[in-house]
């Protein structure tokens, strides 16, 4: 499992203050994480994104006066670069899919265990997703994607890579199951996400369970 690079800064989104306290003491202790925020709400989280450089964002979706797809919605109006993982006690599947549709890297349950966050947080870091296999087969059951073009048939090579990839491998990882260069796995990946009109792995998860169930 790749390890948290140091001075990663995070920002937490949730209603809760109960919650955000006990997740922030357990990421500034067990974690090589820069809290640079702790918020409740969307204004409070947009005040933060103004004044700090955010890498990463635990987002829950219910937010009182807002919600997950509001605040993603106003990301993407705003280019926002970082990850964003969705930490929450449940979400409808369909909303969701609107929030990978938008960019989310994963949905963390709460009722997991602190360690498994931690490891959700390294695997969005490292430019993988997290899902539960069961929930985000539920999550694409209900979601809507232009399907690809028939001349977007995969090669031997991008389906090898693509199943890798639904099983959260990183670049590095990929190359060295199949014996290449890391330079023409995201070469491979980009010609993926050319064929599959998609720009972030998330989405290619999703695109790969819809479309693509045969190969992987």
């Amino acid at each position: 499992m790749p390890e948290l690079q140091a001075k990663t800064s995070a920002l937490l989104v949730d209603d809760h203050a109960l919650f955000r306290e006990s997740v922030c003491r357990f990421l500034e202790a067990e974690a090589d994480l820069n809290i640079v925020g702790s918020v409740g709400t969307i204004e409070e989280a947009r005040g933060v994104l103004t004044r700090e450089k955010v890498d990463l964002i635990l987002l829950d979706y219910d937010l009182g006066e807002g919600d997950g797809i509001d605040f993603m919605q106003e990301l993407l109006k705003h280019e926002f670069h970082g990850k964003v993982l969705l930490v929450t006690a449940g979400v409808e599947p369909r909303k969701a899919a609107e929030l990978l549709n938008l960019g989310i890297s994963g949905v963390f349950l709460k009722h997991s265990s602190p360690e498994l966050l931690k490891q959700a947080i390294q695997e969005v870091l490292a430019g993988n997703t997290w899902f539960e296999k069961q929930y985000l087969q539920r999550i694409v059951q209900v979601g809507s994607h232009a399907p690809p073009s028939p001349e977007a048939r995969l090669t031997e090579r991008e389906n090898q890579v693509l199943s890798f990839v639904f099983d959260g491998l990183a670049n590095k990882e990929i190359a060295d199951r199949l014996g290449v260069s890391e330079s023409s796995v995201k070469s491979t990946m980009q010609q993926l996400f050319q064929k599959t009109g998609v720009r972030t792995r998330s989405q290619l998860v999703r695109v790969a369970l819809e479309h693509f169930k045969s190969p992987i």
